[in-house]
């Protein structure tokens, strides 16, 4: 039987990472896999997540299976969390899912039930895990256009006139905050716009949020995801914990539906926790418990967003230290995009050439898209970086 098995295509991501273990040059600057890691080069565990796991470990009598969706209050604090007071309770349907990447496959797994013949609309470029999946669903797929390469913002008149092509059911996927792999974010007035094109065909919007809090604060970040899921009856939302709890290894993330009303958030619900049975049953319970006992108390939520602000701080000091940088070095205003960039990647929007030329020459390792994580610097190696992409001619 397994000799009929064919080779995967490798993950350029992953092929990066080994490349990077391998050079021995110990100068070297790893801006390709999508962690956050501080300035000592580290991906530390966040003190309040630190603090639940201790009550978590003092307090927890059992092990025993929690149910199909996940426990019900993490699937609440994750509600208020991401919609707020946008959408009412009796309208959302939840459920635990291994991490972001489990909520989105649990999405395409929903909208193959609902809407075997609709077609999911992906940016150009997006994360690339989205169309791997969707391909390997069989489910149609199509782009609409999103990053512009000259300015290294979004292409809005391209990405308008893509959206008009829309068939009413169709899905489209819209990055919540802090676009991957770009950094390139819509404005809340261009958002608005969307929607309003999305109402008139009869779209279906379909939210991946996996970085929120990277951006421009917890609140600000969730907006446009709000401003959409109170647009519409049906909504599909993915969010991960992943990256503003740091609990990347546990695999927590949730999936949330918004029903036009209660009857049909009875049977999404039904079905979510279906989906859930039938694909690994019941969700790891561990990273959202801690998710969950950290949202529910005053003081360890207040610590964790202090410190949670400390390190989207960090990075937008990183973005405006590197432009300055380049601004000094070029005379230029070409590089200016890094510090209206928001969350950890940004791309450079250059040649795979000049991104290989980076990586002999300097050794600077990013993916060959030209998607840098800005969290991957720190300040000796801002400069490093700058004069790089001078000397490489990006």
């Amino acid at each position: 039987m397994l000799e009929n098995l064919t080779a995967q295509p490798a993950d350029k991501i992953l092929a990066l990472m080994a490349k990077y273990k391998a050079d021995t040059r110990s100068d070297k600057v790893d801006l390709g896999v999508g962690v956050y890691k501080d300035a000592t080069g580290n991906t530390p565990v966040m003190r309040a997540v630190k603090e639940a796991e201790r009550r978590i470990l003092a307090d927890q009598s059992t092990k025993a299976y929690t149910g199909l969706a996940g426990d019900p209050a993490f699937g609440a604090v994750m509600k208020d969390l991401v919609l707020g007071d946008s959408v009412r309770d009796e309208r959302v349907a939840a459920v635990a899912t291994p991490g972001g990447t489990g909520a989105i496959r649990q999405a395409l797994e929903l909208i193959r039930l609902a809407a075997p013949t609709a077609t999911v609309w992906l940016s150009n470029p997006t994360w690339p895990n989205h169309p791997s999946i969707i391909k390997y669903l069989g489910m149609k797929m199509s782009e609409y256009r999103y990053f512009d390469s000259e300015t290294r913002g979004v292409d809005f008149a391209g990405l308008m006139a893509d959206l008009e092509k829309v068939a009413p059911g169709d899905i489209v996927l819209l990055h919540g905050c802090c676009h991957n792999p770009t950094g390139a974010n819509l404005t809340y007035e261009q958002m608005a716009q969307i929607i309003g094109v999305m109402q008139n065909k009869g779209a279906v919007p379909f939210i991946d949020i996996a970085y929120q809090g990277f951006g421009d604060g917890l609140a600000e970040d969730a907006k446009a995801t709000r401003q959409i899921a109170s647009s519409f009856e049906n909504c599909l939302i993915a969010a991960s914990c992943s990256k503003n709890f740091g609990i990347y290894r546990e695999r927590t993330g949730v999936l949330m539906a918004v029903c036009k009303d209660a009857d049909q958030q009875a049977l999404a619900q039904q079905n979510l926790a279906f989906l859930n049975r039938q694909n690994y049953s019941f969700p790891p319970d561990h990273g959202a418990r801690v998710v969950t006992t950290i949202l529910q108390d005053p003081d360890l939520r207040a610590d964790w967003e202090a410190e949670l602000e400390e390190t989207r701080n960090g990075m937008l000091a990183l973005r405006q230290q590197l432009a300055d940088e380049l601004k000094r070095l070029t005379n230029s205003d070409r590089f200016d995009f890094l510090s209206t960039h928001r969350g950890m990647f940004s791309r450079l929007g250059t040649t795979p050439e000049k991104v290989e030329k980076l990586r002999g020459d300097h050794g600077i390792y990013m993916v060959g898209d030209s998607r840098m994580n800005i969290a991957g610097l720190n300040a000796q190696t801002v400069p490093v970086l700058a004069k790089a992409i001078v000397d490489a001619e990006v």
